[in-house]
Order: structure tokens, then sequence, then C-alpha cells
């Protein structure tokens, strides 16, 4: 009689093809496609923190600017700055780092003193403790260390440039801090709680990390850990609808930064405290009927999906008591490096007027 185990599939075969079969329907685009022997589940070991960043790919992605690490209340913050003119902050989005801001950064420094922080548990910076139901990565919490990252330097006042995860951390520091801040420009993001209370199908399935991420630890750690790369590399490819945005210097430096287990933790974090405590911040606020004091100017993509599925100057103005500016760029989410150029013209009209 044949043995029985002879017509059976292994459990990790089983798992690598139900693996694959998600990859291909989710992927839809066949440009984007991996036949399926190139693909496997693989497990890796991965660093607990990244590797060190390297002193030549700084002074090449950001020619003459210094880079200093402020130690404020709950964590360790490098950034590079560089300029003498108004204090300008820039903030990054995920899954990105500082480098993000690379292509108009030093543009920016002839006309304002520019500061490039990693939002904690990105990039450099330092991984804090979880803390009470994720409050360490609220942006609350990300938005009082960039207020004590620029009273390190002296600016009591600054402007604040944001995208995606960082444009959500300059929100909440319009809320807490509306002392601190001149102007706020906004990209590629709706309010969090908007966004959340109007889920429906489209934007779950083109936005499904916002649900992935914040499921309980260790199942979007473990899951992401299996492949951080293919991870990364997917999600970059989703988010961006220009071929040849992200150069291979700055990815190496996304891949170096992203693929270790700090970060990977991190960056789940950060999306469940957006999907508890803040929320629940939000919502005070709104009782509350705080509104963001100071202009806005809010820039979106074209081809993304928070300009298709939400009226994005509409949204802001219902959380504004002062004006709401903006318009659309002919791109996907990645703003300062799909359209660098036009976010520099947008960013210098907007912060250099009085």
């Amino acid at each position: 009689m044949p043995d029985s185990r002879s017509h059976m599939i292994s459990r990790r075969e089983m798992l690598r093809i139900g693996s694959l079969s998600g990859v291909a329907l989710a992927s839809g685009d066949s440009s984007r496609a991996r036949s399926l022997e190139d693909l496997a589940i693989k497990p890796v070991r991965l660093p607990k923190f990244p590797s060190k960043p390297s002193p030549d790919t700084t002074k090449k992605l950001f020619s003459g600017f210094t880079r200093t690490e402020i130690q404020t209340a709950g964590a360790i913050i490098p950034v590079l700055h560089k300029g003498w003119g108004p204090p300008l902050l820039l903030l990054h989005g995920f899954p990105e780092t500082h480098v993000a801001w690379h292509k108009l950064a030093g543009q920016l420094s002839e006309m304002f003193s520019v500061y490039i922080p990693d939002l904690r548990g990105y990039g450099d910076s330092s991984r804090p403790p979880d803390g009470d139901r994720h409050f360490n990565h609220s942006f609350r919490a990300m938005a009082l260390d960039q207020v004590e990252t620029m009273r390190h330097f002296g600016h009591s006042r600054f402007y604040v440039g944001g995208h995606d995860r960082g444009a959500r951390v300059a929100h909440r520091l319009c809320l807490d801090f509306p002392e601190a801040v001149s102007k706020v420009c906004l990209m590629d993001i709706a309010p969090t709680l908007t966004m959340y209370r109007e889920t429906n199908q489209e934007f779950a399935t083109k936005y499904m990390w916002w649900f992935f991420l914040i499921q309980e630890a260790p199942v979007p750690e473990h899951l992401i850990g299996l492949d951080p790369e293919f991870y990364l590399h997917e999600n970059l490819a989703i988010l961006s609808k220009t071929p040849g945005a992200i150069s291979k210097d700055v990815l190496d430096e996304y891949r170096r930064c992203f693929c270790c287990t700090s970060t990977i933790h991190a960056v789940c974090e950060d999306y469940r405290a957006a999907a508890g405590i803040d929320l629940e911040m939000d919502e005070e606020d709104e009782r509350a009927g705080r509104k963001v004091t100071v202009p806005i100017h809010a820039l979106w993509g074209s081809k993304g999906t928070v300009g298709q599925l939400w009226d994005v100057l509409s949204v802001w103005r219902e959380k504004s008591s002062s004006t709401v500016t903006g318009r659309e760029l002919e791109c996907g989410h990645l703003l300062p490096e799909e359209r660098p150029q036009e976010v520099l013209q947008e960013m210098q009209r907007f912060f250099g007027k009085d």
C-alpha cells in the first residue's frame, strides 16, 4: 500500500504556496508581479538595531549639513541641520527616514534654517519602551520630541513641513503647542480621525497597513520579519507612482534602518497608537472645539489614495480656524521624492511670505 505521506504537501510548502497566492492576488500589477519560483518564505535573522549610518552617504545626500543628537524627555533624536534663515522643521513619513527630504533640503537651507530629524522609532533615533496603551509612540509623544528638539536649537516658534506620519505629528504639534508653530504644510494626509471614521472597502484595500500593523504583537512583527526587504520594497512601490523616484542610495538607507527588529516593532507601535490612544486625543479635541490656529497649506498626490477618496482642503478646513490653502501634484503618495521641485516651490512660497 503506498505511503499516504507521499501525496501530502508539507506544512512549510503549503504556507509557501498560500503566501505566494496572496502576493499574486494583492499585487494586481503584472509589471511588478514576480514569478512563483523567485519567491519563498525566507525567515531571516535580523539585527535589533540599524547599523551605523555612513558619513559618506550623509555627505552625498545632505551636503554641508551637520548632524546633532538631541536627548529629549523620551528619546534620542538625531537631527541634520543647515541654514541661517527662519527655522523650518521637516518631518518624514513611513516607511522612510529623514532621507526622504534629500532632494530639496539643500535648496531650502538657502532660505531657511532647516532641521530634519528622524521620528522616534524610525531611522537612527532611539526606540523607547511601548508605554501604557502604546503612548510612547503616539503623535503626542513624537510632537513633544520635536518641540524639545527645536528648543535645543533656540527656536520657540518655527515653520513645520510634514509628510505622511510626519504630517500627523505636525497636526498634533499644532494642537498641543499652538504657540510653537507659525505655519504648517501637510503632505498627502487627511486627518487621522476622519480617515478611520470614513473607512470603506476601497480605503482598507489600498491602505491595508493601517489595519495590518495595528494587530496585536507579535503577529505583524513576525510576518514582516520573515522578509522585511520584500515588505519595504512592495510598500514603497505601491505608494510611489513615479518610476525611479527613489535612488539606490536612498533605498539602501531605508533598508538599513527598516530591516531590524526594533524598527519593525516601533512602526507597529506607531500605528497601534494611531488607531487607539491618538484617536481618543483627536476626539477630545473635537469635543472641546480645539482646532489648528495657524495657516495650513495642504499638498497631495493626484494619483494617491488620499486625494482620490477625500476632499483634502474641505476636511482640513473643518479642523482649522485659520486659512487653508493647497493643491494636488501629479504623483503618488511620496511627494518630496516624486515631485521635489514642485514641493520646494510650494514651501518657498508658503513659508516665505508673511
